[in-house]
């Protein structure tokens, strides 16, 4: 039984950029204080850890002094994810969690967007092929599915192939992605997940129509070096001072908007604006303050203001 230093990749250069130009910004052994405080909190509702996996093993944070991204050097191999992803995060467990926790904003936020998407495309939804990658319970490409569209997924976790499947969702692999063409491609909170985001990007636009989107969300890491300054590991997710955007094991890149951008370029993609006028008018959830003030100000934040790391892309215009 492999119980040593070898179930981690040891990452040499920047997963974004490829710079090799880069500076340790934090240390800490997984099984020492606070790292191991901190995984042992976070996944005790989820079925728990087994630290003798991790033995060896130190959670490092470098930052690229070139786009800024910041990623962790050691991060789980294949041997590894599987028993984070399939045994530590309980199956069951995590279903059953993910559908207490959404509520109405969660479902009408992927109408909206689905809506906006196919009025940007300019075409009858049932012309239209979307592809949610690595996606999880497949609740946006049901979504996608529900407008009419042609609705593909890839999930590596079995749990959740089953699932979507069993919900009409039809699943592809990854080496037959490029075999297909498809008018929009969601990539949500995977590519802070992922080994390789770079070459992920590139294979991804394999598989894209000449005006087909891509569209990316991952969590903004604009300030996680004032956050590691405070270095609260128990503050709660989602608070002001929480450590989640580096959560040991799972979040291994923390992108800023710089950082995703020189991403997306050295991939070939550049960012498009959705209209206003268009994201206005598929904006839901107007009776209660808080949700009617995000839908005024967010795409002002992110396409006036250019700010924050939920993107639309395109392939480059010659």
């Amino acid at each position: 039984m492999n119980t040593s230093k070898d179930n981690f990749i040891l990452r040499i250069c920047c997963p974004a950029c490829k710079s090799t130009s880069h500076k340790t910004i934090y240390s800490c052994e997984f099984l020492k204080s606070p790292i191991r405080n901190y995984i042992e909190a976070f996944y005790a509702s989820q079925g728990g850890v087994d630290f003798k996996y991790l033995q060896g093993g130190t959670f490092e944070l470098e930052e690229c002094e070139d786009c800024g991204m910041i990623y962790q050097k050691e991060i789980p191999n294949e041997f590894l994810s599987t028993k984070l992803y399939e045994e530590w995060i309980d199956p069951e467990i995590a279903l059953k969690q993910h559908f207490d926790s959404k509520g109405l904003s969660y479902y009408s936020g992927y109408a909206q967007e689905i809506m906006m998407l196919i009025a940007y495309i300019k075409a009858i939804p049932s012309q239209l092929k979307f592809f949610d990658f690595a996606m999880g319970w497949g609740r946006w490409a049901m979504m996608a599915m529900a407008f009419g569209c042609e609705s593909y997924g890839l999930e590596l976790s079995r749990s959740r192939q089953e699932y979507a499947k069993s919900h009409g969702i039809t699943l592809i692999s990854w080496d037959e992605i490029p075999g297909y063409r498809f008018d929009v491609i969601n990539a949500e909170e995977i590519l802070e997940h992922i080994a390789e985001p770079l070459e992920t990007l590139s294979h991804l636009k394999k598989s894209l129509k000449p005006e087909g989107i891509i569209k990316i969300s991952v969590p903004d890491g604009h300030d996680i070096k004032r956050r590691l300054s405070i270095s609260d590991w128990t503050a709660p997710k989602y608070s002001r001072n929480s450590l989640n955007l580096v959560s040991p094991l799972e979040h291994i890149n923390c992108f800023n908007r710089d950082s995703l951008i020189k991403m997306a370029d050295r991939a070939g993609l550049e960012i498009i604006n959705i209209p206003l006028s268009l994201q206005y008018a598929y904006a839901a959830n107007w009776r209660l303050i808080k949700p009617a003030l995000k839908n005024i100000l967010y795409p002002l934040y992110r396409s006036v203001l250019r700010r924050g790391t939920h993107t639309f892309l395109r392939q480059k215009q010659t």
